[in-house]
């Protein structure tokens, strides 16, 4: 300001200097007048360039002028600086947000006071059907035509989520989406949308396991029940006795397998997946396995009924590594499942080989009935049976394609059925090539031991 004033003092001294020279005291006085002018819209001009400069900052290049002008015109220019940059950032700061919500699986939506749609990520685009190019500024009803939805959003109540179907869901392979729309700023909402198809099915798998569990438990403990009833209230004769106790042997031995393969099944889901420190040989795996389905066959299929044909081919000189309990349990399952479901007179064969990418496969062909192939994809589940009297009659719980499943699953392999209705089936535990290594005997005749 000191700068300002001086320099409008020196302006009119000169120019009272000038006009005295030329004419005396009257050109003094016209001088000051005159300096006084050329001050005011020189300042005037310099004001002017730093208005216009702040009309437009963008257009023009900042003034450099000295004294106040000069002062303010940097002032302002530090303050364009400082906002330019706290709008880059607060813009970085705003992309890098979008991008997480783009990157969210789930689905996220801003929609305006009256409902047109704003802005949107690729989540919801896929559960809605959205296209980024054609939908914004639309409005939401127009494009979600689901009636329960639609009821939904006219009827203003969103303390809650409401399921709809998802594109694409048909009844063999349903899509379940979860919606919610949440109010936020002056009547803007935020629609959200998850899919919890695998949620659904979990929860639907959890109802069906707790009710078989239920219905195969009941069953027994039913029988049971009436047996005791029966014992404690008739005076019965030894041989009848002896029947209803070895019935009653028999429904708590049912029981106790059923519990056991529940045990089982908890065991493969809550355990860590086998390593690589201990080694079974194939061959003795499968005798042991051949060994018990021989067994059941005898027990299910009595003389004078025509024996079943067990065979098995020869094995591969090979040792697998992981848990033997575990694979003897899984092949067990796969034979006895055979020897439940083929007929007396029928022909059950157990092969090993190594297949020609590397991985080894046991497989277990029976001549049963078959299985329809809409039964298929649903095997290795729990209790999920095809003909559920007949499984009553053979003995079984219904657990042991799912645990052959789950053993195949944490030795990094697979399970593998196939059946043609009429002709039988045939389930493969197929492992890969890292979970076997040839073995060698041990002296001659000795026994087949891993490297």
């Amino acid at each position: 300001m000191f700068r300002r004033l001086s320099s409008f003092l020196l302006v009119l001294l000169a120019g009272a200097g000038i006009g005295w020279l030329a004419s005396g005291l009257a050109g003094a006085l016209a001088g000051v007048i005159a300096g006084a002018m050329v001050w005011f819209f020189t300042d005037l001009a310099r004001g002017s360039r730093v208005i216009l400069w702040l009309r437009d900052p963008q257009a023009r290049e900042a003034p450099t002028l000295w004294g106040l002008w000069g002062e303010a015109a940097d002032r302002s220019r530090r303050l364009l600086r400082a906002r330019d940059q706290q709008l880059i950032e607060s813009e970085a700061r705003l992309q890098a947000f979008l991008a997480a919500i783009q990157a969210s699986p789930n689905g996220v939506a801003i929609l305006d006071r009256q409902g047109y749609i704003e802005w949107f990520n690729q989540t919801a685009a896929k559960d809605f059907g959205l296209d980024p190019q054609r939908d914004l500024g639309q409005q939401i009803g127009n494009l979600v035509r689901d009636p329960v939805f639609a009821g939904y959003y006219a009827g203003r109540d969103y303390g809650h989520e409401v399921l709809l179907a998802g594109r694409g869901s048909t009844p063999q392979r349903p899509v379940q989406l979860s919606v919610q729309l949440h109010p936020y700023g002056d009547g803007r909402l935020l629609l959200l949308s998850r899919d919890v198809t695998a949620l659904a099915q979990a929860e639907a798998m959890r109802r069906d396991f707790v009710a078989n569990v239920s219905h195969e438990i009941r069953t027994p403990l039913t029988v049971l029940s009436g047996f005791i009833e029966t014992l404690q209230s008739l005076e019965l004769d030894p041989t009848e006795r002896e029947r209803y106790l070895g019935l009653m042997a028999a429904q708590a031995e049912r029981m106790q397998t059923l519990v056991q393969d529940l045990l089982t099944l908890s065991r493969l889901e809550g355990s860590p997946p086998p390593g690589f420190s201990e080694w079974i040989e194939a061959e003795e795996l499968c005798s042991l396995c051949v060994d018990e389905g021989q067994a059941l066959s005898a027990l299910l299929w009595p003389e004078p009924a025509a024996p079943q044909q067990l065979r098995l081919h020869a094995v591969p000189a090979i040792s697998l590594a992981g848990s033997s309990s575990e694979l003897r349990s899984a092949l067990s399952n796969l034979v006895s499942n055979a020897v439940r479901y083929t007929p007396a007179g029928g022909q059950i064969d157990i092969t090993a080989e190594i297949l020609s990418d590397g991985r080894v496969e046991f497989a277990v062909t029976d001549t049963g009935p078959g299985i329809a192939p809409e039964h298929l994809p649903r095997l290795s589940e729990r209790f999920y049976r095809v003909d559920r009297s007949r499984s009553r009659e053979s003995g079984g719980t219904g657990l042991g394609l799912a645990i052959a499943k789950h053993v195949a699953q944490r030795h990094d392999g697979e399970l593998i059925m196939t059946s043609v209705l009429g002709q039988g089936s045939r389930f493969a535990l197929v492992l890969p090539a890292n979970r076997f290594r040839p073995a060698v005997a041990v002296g001659q005749g000795g026994a087949m031991r891993a490297p």
